[in-house]
């Protein structure tokens, strides 16, 4: 026969359980999101570093076809355009930051002439964790993720590993992490979850689904940014995409270049 006692404790189990089962789902919801952070990231790195070059090249053919323009008619609105243009090719305060070494006050690197003039240049160095990378983030951040934390000090030490796993991951580094799993395994085991009141439970989850609401808004905000659109148009060979832009703009240099010339000539 049932006891009170045993009624009354049921719901509060059941809550202890959606609590559990939902921890679990956000913790692959974040390492979703992460992973997704991650290649926008590189993706966006790799973008700069191949096609970087390309762009302010663009940018410097176009204003001064502007100022040959300008020099020609003498026209008021021309000259205007012309120093628009220019003024978007000017250095600027972190200028070589954005191109990763692609150029700086004085112009393109011999890197970036190489490729522009399709001589052999070394390739940008790409940073796209492998699979054994991404099992081995995933397994540690399913261990040790601070939200399986019942203590504030035992919530710190996860914060502080798993930022150190994720900067790992974010290199690409199989051997820190295997460290790092080792690290882990050789810790303090995390402690027992503690009977919580079934308020504390219901605020548990709150908190829980608004954390779930802010990842989703980060997700969108990736999605949606000109780096995430591009990964989304080739999810499988990303490479291949860059490398079709690359070749428009080299065709779209090669146009322009032609048309200054014209004017010049």
């Amino acid at each position: 026969m049932t006891t009170p006692e045993a009624e009354q404790a049921r719901p509060e189990e059941r809550l202890e359980r959606a609590v559990r089962a939902a921890e679990q789902a956000l913790i692959e919801y974040e390492i979703a999101v992460e992973t997704f952070r991650v290649e926008v990231e590189n993706f966006s790195r790799l973008h700069h570093q191949k096609l970087g070059p390309m762009y302010a090249r663009l940018d410097e053919l176009e204003a001064q076809i502007a100022e040959a323009k300008a020099a020609r008619t003498g026209d008021p609105e021309d000259l205007r355009k012309a120093q628009d243009a220019r003024a978007r090719v000017l250095p600027m305060p972190g200028v070589e930051e954005l191109f990763h070494g692609w150029m700086d006050g004085d112009g393109l690197f011999p890197e970036a002439v190489a490729m522009l003039t399709d001589q052999p240049v070394r390739p940008p160095q790409r940073v796209r964790p492998s699979d054994e990378v991404r099992k081995l983030y995933r397994e540690l951040a399913r261990k040790a993720h601070p939200d399986l934390a019942q203590e504030e000090d035992e919530r710190r030490r996860r914060e502080e590993f798993i930022t150190r796993v994720n900067a790992a991951y974010a290199r690409g580094d199989e051997n820190l992490l295997r460290e790092l799993a080792e690290e882990w395994a050789a810790g303090p085991a995390p402690a027992e979850r503690a009977p919580s009141p079934s308020e504390e439970l219901y605020a548990r989850l709150e908190w829980l689904a608004e954390r779930k609401e802010m990842l989703t808004h980060l997700a969108r905000e990736l999605e949606i940014s000109a780096i995430g659109e591009m990964l989304r148009l080739a999810p499988d060979d990303p490479d291949a995409l860059l490398d079709e832009i690359a070749e428009k703009l080299l065709a779209d240099v090669a146009a322009r270049e032609a048309e200054l010339a014209e004017l010049l000539g």
